[in-house]
């Protein structure tokens, strides 16, 4: 969809149009740019009680910088989009990385967006190989000049990244799960969430462990993870969160107090999220 951090539960709410786009309550949701209703929480041990709300608004773009010069023939083949979110390569900062073949420009409205979030882009590097265009940025927060911890403002650098992407790069929408939400082209091929998700756990020394997941993409899935993680008492101390057009797919170093987690547990939070992410969208589809 990457996450460096005492995480703490929180949840989001999604709405496009007036239309809940997520099984999630939706409060005095406007149309773009995307505003997202977040619960925010008091502390306890382990994860939080929910107690607030608060809005963040996404915003969009404000000038066509990022698209290249020239133009892409409809027929071409439209590539993957890709963002990543990094937060174990820089011990100080949280490293972005966005992919979409060779069609992506400087992004400048990208990072201005993510400056309006209360970000500071340190560096910005552009490099290529034979997957396309790489843009890379160093994040951290503006108040503190340290790197995002937050995963609901993870998610939100996320969101905007893709807002972005489908502002500039229409044809992206087909690619991504998120564009049968915000995109003006659906995809036109759908993962079955039982198919496509994978969950494994392994031993990465005496202090902590590695947990993978791979799903089905859709809006607030950073944050849903690590509520579930952290329910159960686990620790979340840093990782990554790759989306890859339809697929999302997630490193976690976990623990639990302060040591690997034992395989009865990993069981258990393997277990946890697959039940998660396997669990009907909406409530007509239990029944």
């Amino acid at each position: 969809m990457v996450v460096a951090m005492a995480f703490s539960s929180l949840s989001l709410h999604y709405c496009y149009k007036g239309k809940v786009v997520e099984k999630y309550s939706c409060f005095a949701f406007h149309t773009t740019p995307l505003h997202i209703l977040c619960k925010q929480t008091a502390g306890t041990t382990g994860s939080r009680r929910l107690s607030s709300y608060r809005t963040i608004i996404i915003p969009q773009a404000s000038s066509a910088t990022a698209v290249e010069d020239g133009s892409h023939n409809e027929t071409d083949s439209v590539p993957t989009p890709k963002v990543i979110i990094d937060q174990d390569s820089d011990p100080d900062a949280t490293v972005v990385e966005i992919t979409f073949g060779d069609r992506l420009g400087a992004l400048l409205d990208t990072m201005n967006a993510l400056r309006n979030l209360g970000l500071n882009v340190t560096k910005a590097n552009v490099f290529l190989d034979s997957s396309g265009k790489h843009n890379t940025f160093s994040i951290t927060k503006a108040d503190t000049g340290r790197k995002v911890e937050d995963p609901e403002l993870l998610e939100a650098i996320r969101l905007t990244i893709i807002n972005n992407l489908l502002q500039y790069h229409p044809e992206s929408s087909s690619q991504l799960a998120m564009g049968v939400a915000f995109g003006v082209e659906p995809p036109k091929q759908q993962v079955d969430v039982d198919i496509a998700t994978h969950i494994s756990v392994y031993d990465d020394g005496p202090d902590r462990s590695l947990l993978f997941v791979e799903t089905a993409d859709r809006p607030g899935l950073l944050v849903d993870l690590v509520k579930i993680i952290t329910d159960i008492n686990v620790a979340v101390d840093s990782g990554e969160f790759d989306t890859e057009g339809l697929l999302a797919k997630a490193k976690f170093h976990v623990s639990y107090k302060g040591k690997a987690i034992i395989k009865p547990l990993q069981q258990v939070l393997a277990n946890s999220l697959r039940y998660f992410l396997r669990r009907p969208s909406t409530e007509e589809a239990s029944f």
